[in-house]
């Protein structure tokens, strides 16, 4: 049977919690059950929650309607919902477009991944003008690595038009140093963006105290 929202304790229930500690303090699931309000008789809003967030983890900015009503529970009065609140968020964040012009300039973008309990890669598309096109997960592993493959990679890249791309991917346990697994998929993703004709422009690694840049490291 599912978990009621009921069936929380009161402090820890998504908008309880928000009202206490502010949203700052909610993982992305518990910002989208605030959201949803509730799951179905199916399924919890948490449970729920966290498939919507998988689909708008995939999708980033591109994420539609259609996408979210192919969940049992999620109609088009809470889809809309959902794309109204993420479609005002990122206004205020890139307003005219987000220029890109340090690797610190994307950190915004991608912090709220570094409490996540496993490896999610990402792709960051740029076009001419430096600015954001795109955040996607391209994929997810496990807590010590997350397997990616080049053509993954690019093709957001291809899809976006892009003429740049940066990855990035979180540490969910230890520091910030790159792995030889790191090392080298930055490698390969370099030699395919010549192939392509995109520029690589950076591979950053990050947890909830920092970042770690190959560009500002000299090792691009």
């Amino acid at each position: 049977m599912p978990r009621r929202i009921e069936q929380i304790p009161k402090q820890d229930r998504p908008r309880e919690k928000l009202l206490a500690k502010g949203a700052g303090a909610l993982s992305d699931e518990e910002l989208i059950a605030v959201l949803l309000g509730k799951g179905t008789s199916k399924m919890d809003v948490m449970t729920l929650s966290g498939k919507v967030a998988r689909i708008m983890d995939e999708r980033g900015f591109g994420v539609r309607v259609e996408d979210l009503t192919g969940l049992a529970g999620v109609g088009c009065a809470k889809a809309a919902l959902i794309l109204a609140a993420m479609e005002y968020a990122r206004r205020r964040i890139k307003p005219e477009g987000l220029k890109i012009t340090t690797s610190a300039d994307v950190l915004p973008l991608i912090r709220h991944f570094a409490d996540r309990k496993q490896e999610h890669f990402l792709s960051i598309t740029i076009n001419g003008a430096n600015e954001v096109l795109n955040v996607r997960v391209v994929s997810i592993g496990l807590v010590d690595r997350s397997p990616v493959h080049p053509r993954e990679v690019f093709a957001d890249a291809l899809a976006d038009r892009a003429s740049g791309i940066i990855v990035a991917h979180n540490h969910p346990t230890g520091g910030l140093e790159p792995s030889q697994a790191d090392r080298d998929i930055t490698h390969q993703l370099q030699q395919a963006a010549r192939v392509m004709g995109i520029e690589f422009l950076d591979h950053i690694i990050f947890n909830r105290g920092g970042y770690y840049s190959f560009l500002e490291s000299g090792m691009l």
